[in-house]
């Protein structure tokens, strides 16, 4: 398994008992892991056991989890007798048949037709017992969702690797020039200083020191070791398991650190071409980096 995508989307759904769990997984890019969750009234209970599942899958991003269940509850609704209100009915309604001399009998019926003296209510969930079946169309998203983000990662890592290819040979049209523009430079230093001379006699040695230090100045031979380094370790970052996207994010700012140091010290029209080309080769990867895990 190669490079992880942070977009995905999954869905699972089980039936059992009368009811319908169904849950969704939806995921984007981000820093960090952030889970926000949204769940079935009575099962906040279970939003620990859920943040620990979703934990082993992802390492970061922001994850959207939506569970819910739907169907028949009938098993969980209770009715609830307030015997003391019902008592004072019974106590008033025989205070009235005494007081005007009526008559009838007092019925569970009748008391029961009387506001508040039946309430029905909701028992909750027990969670330990749905748990498996809550469990099981978790992980049903949570691989759907998975499958999704290995195959965006396969592109994603495939269209790095053409990239890297792409900046390394820009990188080495550049370590090639660099000798024969050296050796350009001296040469028109050269023309320049026996220009503004004439017929004086340029000493030698004088001429070789400038053009020592003129080298010393432009010598990029330390940007490109690196830069052969930083690819070498990008090349085995594609290949790692687990969330590699921190380090290709470090490393592309190293690329681009080297890109613009080299710049810098050469000033020459063809390297700076070839330089514009590398950062805005680096600036797509990075684009594609921060969709990596």
């Amino acid at each position: 398994m190669g490079l992880k995508s942070m977009t995905g989307f999954g869905r699972g759904e089980l039936a059992s008992g009368g009811r319908v769990w169904t849950a969704e997984v939806r995921c984007v890019n981000n820093r960090y892991l952030d889970l926000k969750m949204k769940l079935p009234r009575g099962y906040a209970l279970l939003e620990e056991r859920i943040r620990r599942k979703v934990g082993v899958t992802y390492l970061r991003g922001r994850v959207d989890l939506f569970l819910s269940v739907s169907g028949d509850f009938s098993d969980l609704q209770e009715v609830k007798v307030h015997m003391a209100l019902a008592a004072g009915y019974r106590d008033a309604l025989q205070s009235l048949a005494e007081e005007f001399t009526l008559s009838g009998d007092i019925t569970p019926q009748l008391l029961a037709s009387y506001p508040d003296v039946l309430e029905r209510q909701q028992k909750d969930e027990d969670l330990d017992a749905v748990w498996p079946l809550v469990e099981k169309v978790l992980d049903q998203a949570l691989e759907q969702c998975d499958t999704m983000r290995n195959q965006e990662g396969e592109a994603l890592a495939a269209d790095l690797i053409a990239r890297l290819g792409s900046f390394a040979k820009t990188v080495d049209v550049i370590e090639k020039s660099i000798p024969q523009m050296l050796e350009q430079r001296r040469l028109n230093l050269q023309d320049r200083v026996e220009k503004l001379l004439g017929n004086v006699q340029l000493d030698p040695a004088r001429l070789a020191q400038e053009i020592a230090l003129m080298a010393d100045k432009t010598d990029v031979t330390e940007e490109i070791v690196r830069l052969h380094c930083h690819i070498s370790q990008f090349t085995l970052f594609l290949t790692e398991e687990g969330g590699v996207g921190r380090k290709l994010d470090f490393l592309i700012q190293e690329f681009l650190r080297e890109v613009n140091t080299l710049a810098s010290k050469i000033n020459d029209a063809q390297v700076a071409h070839l330089t514009v080309e590398l950062k805005s080769e680096l600036e797509k990867m990075r684009e594609q980096v921060q969709n990596i895990e």
